[in-house]
């Protein structure tokens, strides 16, 4: 038989021959997958060394004044409340890039999802948005049991959004939306530190009139989801923000669904 197959393999090019010695990249990154979601070191000196986490809100009446073009926000009709902009691990040194993620995987939480995760960009459907945060940073929460797969990551998002429920405690406390009312740094922390820990973050953008408005919250939370992190500071990126200022009012925006991108003119 080999004195059969030996014209065929002289007669093969140099570059099929390379092929035929190349590994199964598919049985390749099934592996690292496989790896990464039973939480094995693949190696690597620095797998799963981050502590914290940033569960962020945001607010959708102020979305549209983050942007650089506020023509691309749209809001949905039945949005009326905060979303979720993603539970992001802080300080991450290696994390997985082999971890796909199809419709199929949360399709049984989508009716939640699309309630309390929409996307609110015309030029971006809600499930590509849901890809992105699990590709960009879903993967690196997954290395750890109870995360460890699109599916456990976006239930938990949406257990924390459900404890969290800071509408409840901003209504409670008398701190609505309003065009007219500013609030100060001190009187909104005083409200939401008791429930997400004193070294959450208020982050305000500026609109096109100058004022400050009230557009995110960052909660840090600790390894195993408890309130509160020593190491998360360091892990802020006020890209689409800015802290709000201590001493100079910010506003409130009501959410306004035929004009997102001027709710108060």
């Amino acid at each position: 038989m080999w004195r059969s197959l030996l014209p065929l393999l002289v007669s093969l090019s140099p570059a099929l021959l390379l092929l035929l010695q190349l590994p199964d990249y598919t049985t390749t990154q099934e592996a690292h997958w496989q790896d990464y979601k039973y939480g094995h070191q693949l190696g690597k000196k620095n797998f799963c060394t981050w502590k914290c986490l940033l569960f962020t809100l945001q607010w959708p009446g102020a979305f549209c004044q983050s942007l650089d073009d506020p023509s691309l926000c749209t809001i949905p009709p039945d949005v009326n409340n905060w979303t979720i902009h993603g539970l992001w691990p802080v300080q991450v040194m290696n994390c997985c890039n082999c971890w796909p993620m199809f419709e199929s995987d949360v399709q049984d939480l989508q009716a939640e999802l699309t309630e309390h995760w929409p996307s609110l960009l015309k030029t971006q459907p809600c499930f590509h948005f849901w890809r992105d945060e699990w590709q960009k940073h879903g993967v690196c929460a997954a290395c750890v049991e109870g995360m460890n797969s699109p599916l456990r990551y976006f239930q938990i998002c949406l257990k924390l959004r459900r404890q969290f429920d800071i509408h409840t405690l901003l209504e409670d406390a008398g701190v609505t939306p309003s065009c007219e009312r500013s609030y100060k740094l001190v009187e909104v922390r005083q409200v939401l530190a008791e429930h997400f820990g004193d070294k959450l973050q208020i982050q305000c953008v500026t609109d096109v009139k100058d004022r400050e408005v009230w557009f995110q919250v960052k909660i840090p939370l600790s390894h195993n989801l408890t309130v509160g992190c020593d190491h998360a500071e360091a892990g802020w990126d006020s890209s689409h923000g800015h802290p709000c200022p201590p001493e100079e009012p910010f506003y409130y925006f009501p959410i306004d669904h035929q004009r997102p991108q001027q709710p108060c003119g």
